[in-house]
C-alpha cells in the first residue's frame, strides 16, 4: 500500500434488477466527503445503462457468481494502479453516513496489516440482525474489533491482501466466498477488523430466497474444510455444520438440497489445498471463532 493516505476504489456487482436501487446507492457512494478514486459496476451477465457519469462499467456476457464478478472489479481496478482499498458494496444496499470512506482511509493508514474492514449491515430501522454479525454468539452489533470473518453486503479489502491472498475463490460462486478469503488472509498475518461506525443499509433479507442456497452452502462448506483445515479437523467441522443444520429445521425440499450439495463437496475436488497454519487455528480461537464451529 502506498505511504500516501489510501484512496478508495469502489466495485458492485449488479444483474441489472434492482435499478432504483443501484441508482440510489451510487447517489450516496457520491454524497461521501472523501471521494473514492474509482467506481466500477459490473454487469453480471446484463447490459448496463443510465448510470451516472464517472462510472465505469464492465459487462459480463454470462453470470459468473459473487466470486467471480468480484473478481473482474478487483482486476479492472488494478489495472490502474492509483486503488489501495477495494470497497464491495451489494447493489440494494445504501450509504446512509457520509464519513465511510474517510473513516476507512483513517483505518488504513493507521494500520498497514489491515486486510479487510466489515461493515455493520443494518435495516431501514437500524436493525443488524443475527446472521449479520462476525461472532459466533450474534451479540454486540456495535462491539467493534478483531473477528475472524466478515459481511459480504459491505466491506473494504486491502489490494495487496488481495494480490498476496488471490482474490476470490470464483469456483464457490455463490455463499461461504468471504470465508474463504477470510481464512486465506489471516493465515498470512492479515487482521480483520468488524467497524460498527461503518454502516450499509440493506433490506432485511433470508439468504435462502435464493434457489441454490441450500446446494452451495452445503457444497462450499465442504470445500472451506478440504481447501483449509488441518485434516485432523475437517470431520470436526463438518459435523458440527451438519448438526446445526439440522437443528434449523430446513424446509424438506431444501434439506434434501442441502445434502445433494454436500455430497457433491465430498465428490468434486476445489483445489488448491493449503491448510491454515496451528498458529492461525489458535489465533482464530482467541479471537472467539475456532474454525469449527
Amino acid at each position: 500500500m502506498n505511504v500516501t493516505r489510501p484512496r478508495m476504489g469502489v466495485a458492485v456487482l449488479t444483474q441489472g434488477d434492482r435499478m432504483p436501487e443501484l441508482l440510489a446507492l451510487l447517489a450516496s457512494v457520491a454524497a461521501q466527503d472523501e471521494a473514492a478514486t474509482r467506481i466500477v459496476v459490473v454487469g453480471n451477465g446484463t447490459p448496463l445503462t443510465g448510470l451516472p457519469e464517472g462510472v465505469t462499467t464492465v459487462e459480463l456476457p454470462e453470470n459468473r457468481g459473487v466470486s467471480g464478478g468480484r473478481n473482474v472489479a478487483w482486476r479492472h481496478l488494478r489495472e490502474f494502479g492509483d486503488v489501495d482499498v477495494l470497497v464491495d458494496l451489494d447493489d440494494d444496499g445504501l450509504l446512509p453516513g457520509t464519513d465511510v470512506f474517510r473513516r476507512l482511509a483513517d483505518l488504513y493508514e493507521a494500520d498497514r496489516r489491515l486486510g479487510i474492514v466489515s461493515f455493520r449491515i443494518a435495516d431501514e430501522t437500524g436493525a443488524t440482525q443475527r446472521r449479520h454479525i462476525p461472532r459466533l454468539r450474534g451479540d454486540g452489533p456495535l462491539r467493534r474489533g478483531l473477528v475472524t470473518t466478515f459481511l459480504g453486503g459491505g466491506h473494504a479489502l486491502a489490494m495487496p491482501m488481495l494480490e498476496e491472498t488471490g482474490g476470490w475463490p470464483e469456483a464457490f460462486f455463490f455463499t461461504h466466498e468471504e470465508t474463504d478469503l477470510a481464512w486465506r488472509a489471516l493465515d498470512r498475518g492479515w487482521d480483520i477488523r468488524y467497524e460498527p461506525r461503518l454502516v450499509l443499509q440493506h433490506p432485511k433479507t433470508s439468504p435462502a430466497r435464493h434457489a441454490v442456497y441450500y446446494r452451495m452452502t452445503a457444497r462450499n462448506r465442504v470445500w472451506l474444510a478440504k481447501r483449509h483445515l488441518p485434516a485432523a479437523l475437517i470431520p470436526v467441522y463438518l459435523t458440527s455444520w451438519a448438526a446445526y443444520t439440522l437443528l434449523q429445521r430446513p424446509p424438506l425440499t431444501g434439506l434434501r438440497a442441502w445434502w445433494a450439495g454436500f455430497f457433491e463437496g465430498v465428490r468434486v475436488p476445489c483445489p488448491p489445498r493449503r491448510p491454515l497454519r496451528w498458529s492461525t487455528v489458535w489465533r482464530m480461537t482467541r479471537l472467539g471463532r475456532p474454525p469449527v464451529v
